[in-house]
C-alpha cells in the first residue's frame, strides 16, 4: 500500500513538474529524504508523506480497514452511493451536477 501511495505521489510531482529539491524545501524535507522515499529506500514515516502530499495539494485520509471496501465502492460510483441498502433509491449525487 506504501508503495501505491509513493508512486502516487511521484507521478504528482512529475506531472507537477517539481523538483524532488522544490518538495523538499517547501515540505521542510532535506532533498535526499525526497529522492529515499521515491525510490523505496527509506520506509517514511506517515508525516513525511503527508508533508509531500500536501505540497503536492493533496490530502492523505486515514481509513479504518472495515470502511474500505465501502470507500472503494463510493470512489468507483462516482461519489453517488455511501451506505445506502441494496436496491435503495440515494438522492442525487453532488458528482452528478458538477
Amino acid at each position: 500500500m506504501t508503495s501505491d501511495l509513493i508512486q502516487t505521489l511521484t507521478l504528482a510531482r512529475k506531472a507537477a513538474k517539481i523538483t524532488q529539491a522544490e518538495v523538499a524545501e517547501r515540505a521542510g524535507l532535506s532533498r535526499m529524504a525526497v529522492q529515499r522515499t521515491e525510490t523505496g529506500d527509506v520506509d517514511p514515516r506517515f508525516s513525511t508523506l503527508q508533508e509531500m502530499a500536501r505540497v503536492l495539494d493533496m490530502d492523505l485520509i486515514a481509513v479504518p480497514s472495515a470502511l474500505r471496501a465501502q470507500l472503494q465502492s463510493f470512489i468507483q460510483s462516482g461519489g453517488k452511493f455511501l451506505a445506502q441498502p441494496q436496491g435503495a433509491d440515494a438522492p442525487p449525487s453532488i458528482v452528478a451536477r458538477l
